[in-house]
């Protein structure tokens, strides 16, 4: 056995007693980003930008962020030298050792919600874990939108239209 199937072996060994004594999320001992050499400590940012990937990747997501968002996102594309944040619809807290994780997502017309909302946590979990080592507690997801068919397709004309 590796050094890393140690560590991963006695980090769900400690998370499942942990768990089945008192309910408790928190895993107990150490972890690998606390070790005897030195502390890890991990931005929130970096957990943001993770995150916002990952649900990207999920097909049936047709963007991350509110409206709001996404119109003030839309613009900074538009502007020299900005570049467009890769981690808007995205909030997150960490700790030590876990994360939790509030995702708005715009789905696409048609794609059931519960089992798109299924893959993106499946696999914003899994991202998050295997780079941060940090236990992922809860994603929470908000669908705040449905993209449906041809709404890109009128502001593409329009914006082609303008110039010839």
């Amino acid at each position: 056995m590796t050094e890393t199937d140690k560590t991963t072996t006695q980090g769900s060994a400690s998370k499942t007693n942990t768990q089945a004594s008192g309910g408790e999320v928190e895993k107990s001992g150490t972890s690998a980003l606390v070790t005897k050499d030195g502390t890890t400590t991990i931005a929130d940012t970096v957990v943001q930008k993770i995150a916002a990937l990952a649900t990207r990747e999920v097909s049936g997501v047709h963007d991350v962020g509110g409206g709001a968002a996404r119109a003030f996102n839309a613009i900074r594309e538009r502007i020299p030298g900005a570049s467009a944040s890769s981690g808007q619809g995205v909030t997150v807290e960490v700790g030590e050792k876990q994360a939790a994780i509030d995702l708005q997502i715009l789905v696409e017309y048609g794609v059931s919600i519960a089992d798109l909302s299924r893959s993106v946590r499946r696999n914003v979990i899994t991202a998050v874990e295997q780079m941060t080592a940090l236990e992922v507690v809860e994603v929470n997801i908000h669908v705040g939108d449905v993209h449906l068919p041809g709404d890109d397709t009128d502001d593409d004309q329009a914006d082609s239209s303008r110039v010839q």
